[in-house]
């Protein structure tokens, strides 16, 4: 196997559900000779569909890793491929690929071009810097038009979209437009595209520019630098043209992800953030360096649980040298692990490994207390260390679950914290309230999934229906509040007295709590014990029982007594307190709004509109990814949409599909405020 950092390729392949990804990876396999025959999604034997779910459903569910090496000419690369879902309801498998890759290829179905997840991909890598390839498979399929597709891309993403090759003979092959550029093409010429590409990437280089003036051309050695600074600036998107099914354009791809894909040293290095201990919250940011002689850093993108070998924990090297032996840190955990193994990964299949360098992807199993987005390192200087974060969908989606059979209640819950260690996506919450569980995800597709796993892996089965809506509270105005809490009792007695005051914050700021006290009057063993009494409040609301958000509060002077002062009082003193500031700043209920992006027939939309519009919600846009369909782009409140799956299908005669995305929390109408306040009333009075 190729040993050098030069010789590492890592690929994402990401976009719409229905592209062809994971045919993808099975021609690209089958072309570098790392499986025998290329499988089928049909028959469920591909690398990369393994779980019994993706089988039965034929469709990806998870992230899945499948490293092999290949050899074009005499060039060798091994490879870290990166098959991934595309539905909307399972980014959280599929975003967690872009920290872990120097190259996101998106993936087009050429008959139906540029999709939802198409456009959310390509911004996606963008903001993570990654180079980006655009893959247009199903080249194959009838009554596409790939002249038009190429004009649509260009448009929705620029001009630096340019084709290192074109189908050609009605769609059966492809012909090269950078490496050997002879032939015809089914559309444009490969000779004004072969010049096309040159001027594009010389641009970047104003000394290589004047050569390529002087001479009319440049050599392949020439270019490659340049080239790989055009990808990491995204100067040049190049576009290739594929159908997995047939073979066409597989082994050009594959010449293209060995010749000219970066490697961990030309791509642009991942960012690191660093919170050091005595900093007061200071964020410096650093750049892990490709470079085995450093310490080590390896950042987990993916959790995993095999029935028989428990956990498995997927990581990129980006820093350092791995070996199975060595003593590692788990984040800014003290006590050292020995991985034991190291294991490459192409689907379910481990092959052990004796190192990783810098570019790797490998696996860890049996190791309980690794958890996903965690930093793997050698060294304890090292422990504050992590990955920029990854953008995620927040999931606002929910079902309240109990089991069927009665005392399966701890099993359920063990069960469930099992499921989202593996998804950074599906949270699990209580509300003591209403006493439900509740696991929300991505959409109704999300959950599903999980239910069967549940019920096929861990023979679980599971009652659901609506949660509550995940109201908040918040203020509208500054207030101060006081509270002394004194009592005496045979003994000792309690004594705290404490003065605060509160602040509105902008939306999605989430909590502040500032120790603004001078002079000692409220000693610093006490502040902790205030803010505690605070927090009591916060998660329990003020005004319908929803918890508190966007918030700032301020505790500037108290009293103590030198003998009776204790925790206790002063976390009692610092709830009332809050409670008191509370009831003269205007505190309001806030609803949750999201963003619902809905495919359907375009005869069909203004049936849509007006179910829409009856809910509170509004359209901000649509748009026609192909003839007779339409993308509506909306929002709505959360509390409106309980009814709208079953509305929608029918409308639409179940042609018509959705996703939900959170946006942002508004402040409540006044009579559902008034209704929320009500409700809650009788149950605050009999507390």
């Amino acid at each position: 196997m190729p040993n050098s950092i030069n010789s590492i390729r890592t690929i994402a392949l990401v976009g719409q559900a229905g592209s062809g990804k994971t045919t993808l990876a099975e021609a690209l396999l089958a072309k570098a000779g790392a499986v025998h025959a290329a499988g089928s999604v049909e028959r469920g034997t591909t690398v990369c569909d393994y779980a019994p779910g993706e089988k039965q459903l034929q469709h990806s569910l998870q992230l899945a890793v499948a490293s092999f090496e290949a050899k074009v000419d005499d060039e060798a690369a091994k490879i870290h491929l990166l098959d991934t879902p595309g539905y909307p309801d399972f980014a959280g498998q599929a975003l967690p690929a872009l920290a872990a890759v120097e190259t996101a290829a998106i993936v087009i179905n050429a008959q139906n071009g540029i999709e939802m997840m198409t456009s959310r991909f390509m911004q996606y890598a963008q903001k993570r810097g990654l180079d980006r390839l655009i893959i247009v498979n199903k080249i194959d399929a009838p009554n596409v038009n790939c002249a038009d597709l190429l004009d649509r891309i260009q448009q929705a993403f620029g001009k630096e979209c340019l084709p290192l090759n074109l189908p050609a003979a009605n769609r059966t092959r492809v012909s090269d437009c950078f490496f050997a550029p002879s032939g015809e093409a089914d559309f444009s010429s490969v000779e004004e595209s072969h010049r096309r590409l040159i001027e594009q990437v010389v641009e970047v280089d104003e000394k290589l520019m004047e050569t390529y003036l002087e001479r009319g051309e440049v050599t392949p050695q020439e270019l490659h630098e340049p080239l790989e600074q055009a990808l990491r600036e995204g100067h040049l998107i190049p576009v290739v043209f594929t159908s997995a099914k047939t073979g066409a354009g597989i082994a050009e791809l594959l010449e293209v992800i060995v010749k000219l894909l970066a490697n961990p040293t030309e791509g642009n290095p991942p960012v690191y953030v660093s919170t050091p201990t005595g900093s007061d919250g200071d964020i410096e940011e650093l750049t892990a360096v490709p470079d085995p002689s450093k310490h080590a850093l390896a950042h987990v993108f993916k959790i995993e649980t095999d029935p028989y070998i428990g956990r498995i924990a997927v990581f990129r090297v980006h820093q350092g040298r791995l070996t199975p032996n060595m003593q590692l840190y788990i984040g800014d955990g003290r006590k050292p692990i020995r991985p034991g193994h190291l294991y490459a990964l192409r689907g379910k299949t481990q092959t052990e490994v004796q190192e990783a360098v810098p570019g790797d992807i490998c696996a860890i199993a049996r190791i309980e207390e690794i958890q996903f987005d965690q930093i793997l390192h050698d060294s304890p200087e090292d422990a504050h260390l992590h990955v920029r974060p990854l953008e995620l969908p927040t999931s606002v989606f929910g079902l309240a679950v109990t089991p069927k059979k009665r005392g399966d209640e701890q099993k359920v819950s063990d069960v469930l914290h099992k499921i989202a260690a593996e998804d950074p996506c599906l949270r699990i919450e209580h509300n003591s309230q209403t006493n439900e569980t509740i696991m929300r995800g991505l959409g109704e597709m999300h959950l599903k999934a999980i239910l069967d796993k549940m019920a096929t892996q861990y023979k679980l089965e599971l009652d659901t229906h609506p949660p509550s809506v995940p109201f908040r509270e918040t203020i509208g105005v500054k207030a101060e509040g006081h509270s002394r809490h004194k009592k005496q009792t045979g003994g000792a007695g309690q004594f705290g007295e404490v003065y605060l005051r509160v602040e509105p914050l902008p939306r999605g700021k989430g909590f502040e709590f500032v120790d603004a006290v001078k002079g000692g009057t409220i000693p610093k063993q006490f502040i902790p014990s205030v803010e505690k009494g605070v927090r009591h409040v916060l998660e329990s609301g003020f005004v319908a029982g929803f918890p508190l958000q966007d918030v700032r509060v301020i505790v500037y002077d108290g009293k103590t007594h030198p003998v009776d002062s204790k925790d206790v009082a002063f976390m009692s003193a610092g709830r009332k307190a809050f409670l008191d500031a509370l009831s003269k700043a205007r505190p309001i209920v806030l609803e949750p709004i999201v963003n619902v992006d809905i495919l359907a027939p375009e005869e069909k939309m203004g049936d849509i509109a007006g179910e829409l519009s009856a809910h509170r919600g509004h359209i901000n846009g649509s748009d026609s990814p192909r003839p007779g369909l339409l993308q509506i782009s909306a929002q709505a409140p959360l509390s409106e949409l309980e009814q709208f799956p079953a509305r929608l299908k029918s409308i639409t005669a179940g042609r018509g599909s959705y996703n939900l995305e959170f946006s942002h929390y508004e402040s409540a109408p006044p009579l559902l405020q008034q209704k929320l306040q009500a409700a809650h009333r009788p149950q605050a009075e009999t507390e």
